[in-house]
């Protein structure tokens, strides 16, 4: 139920006043000075206060002043006589919801009311949710024991409270965008926009103007001006994932935002004035790009002022547990189930796994075991189950030798044989091996396969 404090030192606007929010389901409580009314409002925290200007003692814009502001800040609205509009229109200045000229009229008392409370709730809404997403992307949120991982997290740490650019390095799936929001939240601009942007998804020619914005009439269909997310962003921070895929003249335009400050919509000559943190992330290895051309190495360093790496799930199996059991958590939460653990058979084979799609892919078996488990525990067979089966459908029997392997030359040829098994559909062989599409096309880059008779589609 809402909370409205009413403020007057004439008794009988205070009982109008209570009488008509009371009969409307409103709490109401009532002061008859600002000093009375700032002690009731430290124990009752009002949504809303309805005030009059001219009091004996501190008068309306006094309270205004003194009212504090955390950790809900209330909706005040100043009743004042036609005489004095223009101090209620300076109240308003200073923070003031709205003002009521008397004589009041019962109907736009209630709507003001009704729409001071609408807003006093959004506010409180807000500040839950920029709570619940500190707590959710705060350092203890990022899993990791590991040495990798808890080197990236002190990086992490270090680099947040800053402004620099950030380059975060890590195969798709090893939360790219997790760690950019982490650094987000733990800066001073959590409580500004965070948006994301996969620059592979865009259309270079769309990309412009999804970036910048564009005039009305820059080109076919532009109607009306659209802001770009440099201006939607303005204040916090902009995500770049992908940003490998960029083309070279995007490339350019992004570098010289970062060197002025500033943007052009699309079909405008204005320049815009922007504050906005760049953090950048791929799974490519840019100096490869650089080195190809493909890539501006100008723009490289200045997105590289801090490096992140993040290590692949192979490679930080001691995490996996830790990582495990939260994801249980999650889906019992999510699906309602009470699955109480994983037993050690199931965690020494998820232990065990080498996670080409890495923790998205984690996330996917657990998830599923969870759904599909009917039991208080999940079981190395249920593991098994959702790594083999429509994923991994291996059978191998074989002995590492005592000179060991190379890894990746196996992974290779592991590769070779799902192409020739999907008849060189990409797709079906990412599917063979329980692969992203898209992880797959990166494995394809890295072991330069990309000349083999492929098709990426049927």
């Amino acid at each position: 139920m809402p909370v409205i404090l009413v403020v007057d030192d004439e008794p009988l606007q205070r009982d109008i006043l209570k009488t008509i929010l009371d009969s409307e389901g409103y709490e109401t409580h009532t002061a008859s000075s600002g000093k009375e009314a700032l002690n009731i409002a430290a124990n009752i925290r009002p949504d809303v206060i309805l005030t009059d200007l001219r009091m004996e003692g501190m008068d309306g814009i006094e309270l205004l002043d003194a009212i504090p502001k955390k950790p809900f800040e209330p909706s005040i609205i100043i009743i004042t006589a036609h005489g004095t509009i223009s101090s209620a229109v300076e109240a308003v200045k200073k923070g003031a919801f709205d003002y009521l000229a008397k004589p009041l009229n019962k109907d736009t008392l209630l709507l003001n009311v009704r729409r001071a409370v609408e807003r006093a709730t959004l506010l409180k809404e807000n500040i839950q949710l920029q709570k619940e997403l500190f707590k959710k992307f705060n350092m203890e949120g990022i899993i990791g024991k590991s040495l990798k991982m808890q080197r990236a997290i002190e990086i992490i740490r270090k680099v947040a409270p800053s402004t620099v650019t950030v380059l975060i390095n890590g195969e798709s799936g090893t939360g790219k965008e997790l760690v950019a929001r982490a650094i987000h939240y733990n800066s001073l601009r959590r409580t500004k926009p965070f948006t994301a942007i996969n620059c592979s998804a865009i259309p270079d020619n769309l990309f412009e103007s999804e970036l910048f914005g564009y005039e009305a009439g820059a080109f076919t269909g532009a109607v009306t001006r659209k802001e770009g997310l440099f201006k939607i962003t303005d204040g916090g921070t902009l995500f770049l994932d992908e940003i490998g895929d960029l083309s070279l003249p995007m490339q350019s335009k992004l570098l010289r935002v970062l060197q002025d400050k500033e943007i052009r919509r699309v079909g405008g000559k204005e320049a815009i004035k922007v504050d906005v943190r760049i953090i950048t992330a791929t799974n490519k290895e840019l100096e490869k790009e650089l080195s190809e051309g493909k890539f501006r190495d100008d723009l490289y360093y200045r997105l590289k002022v801090v490096n992140i790496e993040l290590p692949p799930l192979r490679e930080r199996a001691e995490d996996i547990p830790e990582l495990a059991g939260f994801f249980l958590n999650k889906y019992n939460r999510e699906f309602g189930r009470r699955i109480k653990a994983i037993d050690p058979a199931a965690l020494k084979l998820l232990s065990e796994y080498h996670w080409p799609g890495n923790i998205r892919q984690l996330e996917t078996v657990i998830e599923r075991a969870i759904l599909m488990n009917e039991k208080d525990t999940v079981t190395a067979s249920d593991i098994k189950n959702e790594l083999w089966s429509g994923q991994l459908k291996t059978s191998f029997n074989f002995d590492i030798p005592d000179e060991g392997m190379d890894f990746e030359n196996l992974e290779k040829e592991l590769i070779k044989k799902a192409l020739a098994k999907a008849n060189g559909v990409a797709a079906k062989a990412a599917k063979l091996l329980g692969m992203s599409y898209k992880t797959f096309l990166y494995r394809l880059e890295k072991f330069h396969l990309n000349g083999h008779a492929i098709k990426k589609r049927e």
